[in-house]
């Protein structure tokens, strides 16, 4: 019996119900997601592609927060000097100073053992490894309030246990945002009940209380806001940087998703020819490799279709995170693919402006449209070397009074433009005059 190559294309056979393509980067991760093993199985070991969802699947800092988490770690390690040096000043003034003793010493000890772990294993931290450090915390915790509990003065006797809201600082750039809330949650809640119950409240005691509170909470908290903003931010740039490699495209090209699609392509056709040349599959081929072979052909014949309908514009859109849930285009007749490289840079410039940080956007409504033609309408006349393309831009996401210098600057490299408020929506009509035969 003949070995069957293993279909890898990712699509199913002729005649089978075919999904319609991805619209954004984040839906074509979510399609794939089920079959990513199957595909890693398909390549070689040794391969780039292997070695890259390998690495992808690995948790831990991304995007660089990492650096973040080095600023938070120096952070924590002052307060703990600080903290140690607060708590042998006042070594004399506690009535059992050895359990706070021991909950410092059980600090440090985890405090090194992380440190040598990220050290070895670089910026991962598993949910187990988290746990355990949760369990180590509030080891920490219960012996320091223990030990300080004759005093009846939390805010003055608490040393370690502070301690332990700073050391969720460095953890809130290798873990999910929600895991780090719910272990400072925890922690308050801890403080709230020790307080209440050792510690008198009155007008003196009370100021001190809160204090070391919002020292133990904010800065944790603080740390969530930075990393989320922060990861926020890298991943949007590196959209738009993604986005911006479409100014010098072809007029038409196939995108990354489509790029991806003819890799796993070529690598079935390669697997199909090998089996052929070895011997494993003679000639002629049997029922099922005549398929999987019709079918590598159906698809690249698609492919070669499509590179000849779908414009720069088409692919910048789709194949980013924000401007793919954010933006409609409507170019029936390709109209874009005929802007200079400047007009593309000025028209993507605009469009980030009026898109922003997608706020307040509901799902499947784009905030932004963009209509591309027809020409030869009023206004805008055609010649023999050059045409005059409308493009009409209608935002309901962003006023015109909240836009920018840089979005009117982007739409003044476009070409000369109106600007009116129609329905609570700002619609623009630009006069874009290209060439008629470009050379992209």
């Amino acid at each position: 019996m003949s070995r069957i190559p293993e279909d890898t294309i990712g699509r199913g056979l002729p005649g089978e119900s075919a999904q319609p393509a991805p619209r954004t980067r984040r839906e074509a991760r979510e399609r794939y997601r089920g079959t990513e093993r199957r595909q890693a199985r398909g390549l070689p070991s040794t391969s780039t592609g292997a070695r890259s969802l390998r690495q992808a699947a690995k948790p831990g800092a991304s995007l660089g927060a990492g650096h973040l988490g080095l600023g938070a770690a120096v952070l924590t390690a002052v307060e703990a000097v600080a903290g140690i040096a607060v708590f042998l000043a006042h070594w004399n003034g506690y009535t059992d100073p050895w359990l706070p003793a021991a909950a410092w010493m059980l600090f440090i000890v985890a405090a090194v053992g992380v440190g040598l772990s990220v050290m070895t294993y670089g910026e991962r931290l598993t949910g187990l490894a988290f746990a355990l450090i949760c369990v180590v915390l509030g080891c920490v915790v219960t012996l320091d309030f223990i030990g300080v509990w004759p005093e009846h003065d939390l805010a003055h006797t608490a040393s370690a246990s502070v301690a332990a809201g700073f050391a969720l600082l460095p953890v809130a750039t290798l873990r999910p945002a929600r895991e780090v809330a719910a272990a400072i949650t925890v922690l308050g809640l801890a403080f709230v009940g020790m307080s209440i119950a050792s510690t008198p409240i009155t007008s003196e005691t009370i100021p001190g209380l809160l204090s070391m509170l919002a020292l133990v909470i904010v800065p944790p908290s603080v740390a969530i806001f930075v990393t989320h903003r922060f990861r926020q931010l890298v991943q949007r740039e590196l959209d738009r940087v993604l986005v911006q490699s479409n100014v010098t495209a072809p007029q038409f090209a196939v995108g990354m998703l489509a790029s991806d699609e003819l890799a796993r392509l070529d690598l079935a056709a390669e697997k199909l020819l090998d089996a052929v040349a070895n011997g494993t599959d003679p000639l002629p081929l049997s029922d099922a490799s005549s398929s999987v072979a019709a079918s590598l052909a159906t698809e690249l014949r698609l492919h070669l279709i499509e590179g000849r309908r779908e414009t720069w514009l088409y692919h910048a859109i789709t194949e980013s995170d924000h401007l793919g849930r954010a933006v409609s285009v409507a170019d029936p007749s390709s109209l874009a693919g005929h802007l200079t490289p400047a007009q593309r840079d000025g028209l993507l410039q605009a469009l980030w402006q009026m898109v922003g940080d997608g706020r307040g956007l509901q799902p499947g409504v784009p905030m932004v449209s963009v209509t591309l033609g027809p020409v030869g309408t009023a206004g805008h006349p055609v010649s023999d070397d050059t045409m005059d393309v409308p493009i009409v831009i209608e935002s309901r996401g962003v006023t015109r009074r909240r836009l920018g210098p840089t979005a009117w600057s982007g739409l003044a490299r476009i070409g000369p433009y109106t600007d009116t408020m129609r329905d609570g929506a700002l619609h623009i009509v630009a006069h874009c005059v290209v060439d008629r035969h470009p050379t992209m």
